[in-house]
């Protein structure tokens, strides 16, 4: 018995049904191209997500889209109807298009960091860095505290021993003697700085008092140490700072 040849022909139209089928089953599992409409607009820029809502005979009733801050709802509109226009042939009713924004959201331990860091942006003194160094003297070391305002830094060092209690309160003195140059209205003195555990937490509180004249208060800051206790301890003397501002309000 004879082997049978297979015929190129019927081999490549085998093949060609391959993507045909595939095509077919995709259309029957989104008869109305509602799943592509909405991966369209999922992928303009700033759409976070997509939702298109049709009616039985797939007549589109509404379009809901999720952007991120800082897009406009207006351009939004725009840019939907554009996709579906261009890409879809679907002309649709910009009535028919809601859109809704998602805030600016941070952690919160990142919002608390970019708090103290804005409120001091706003009178022109930035955190810099805090850099801890040895010295020639076995278990010292330098802590030096960087802060900025209007583009210039000014730095102050302070030695401490070298257990993280000293550092801390190294670099909260250094802190202090920066922002009492920094900062017009009073004098600022460093009160004391430690640190505690509260609900799981380790912080740095640390306590400034500022003389106004006669007047002298006490002022308190914290900050979570999530990094090194000297940028800890610098930034609760920013909050404590930003205290007392506020309190002059």
């Amino acid at each position: 018995m004879k082997a049978k040849k297979d015929d190129p022909e019927q081999a490549s139209a085998g093949e060609a049904q391959v993507p045909l089928r595939k095509a077919q089953s995709e259309a029957q599992a989104d008869p109305w191209g509602i799943r592509r409409a909405e991966v369209l607009l999922a992928s303009l820029t700033g759409v976070l997500s997509a939702r298109v809502v049709t009616t039985p005979t797939g007549e589109i009733t509404e379009v809901h889209i999720l952007t991120e801050a800082g897009l406009t709802p207006k351009q939004t509109v725009r840019n939907v109807e554009s996709a579906l226009l261009a890409q879809l042939g679907i002309k649709l009713d910009h009535r028919k298009i809601s859109v809704a924004q998602t805030a600016d959201v941070l952690p919160l331990e990142a919002m608390e960091d970019r708090a103290v860091l804005e409120r001091a942006r706003r009178r022109g003194v930035v955190f810099r860095r805090v850099e801890v160094t040895p010295t020639s003297t076995q278990h010292r070391v330098t802590v030096t505290v960087t802060m900025e305002r209007d583009g210039e830094e000014l730095v102050a060092q302070q030695e401490a021993g070298d257990a993280a209690k000293m550092r801390l309160v190294a670099a909260a003195r250094a802190s202090v003697s920066i922002l009492d140059i920094m900062v017009a209205g009073g004098t600022i003195d460093l009160a004391g700085a430690q640190l505690v555990e509260a609900f799981d937490t380790r912080l740095a509180f640390v306590g400034i008092h500022v003389l106004q004249g006669r007047d002298a208060r006490l002022h308190v800051g914290t900050c979570e140490v999530k990094g090194s206790v000297e940028q800890a301890g610098a930034l609760a003397v920013l909050d404590a700072t930003n205290r007392w501002l506020t309190s002059m309000l």
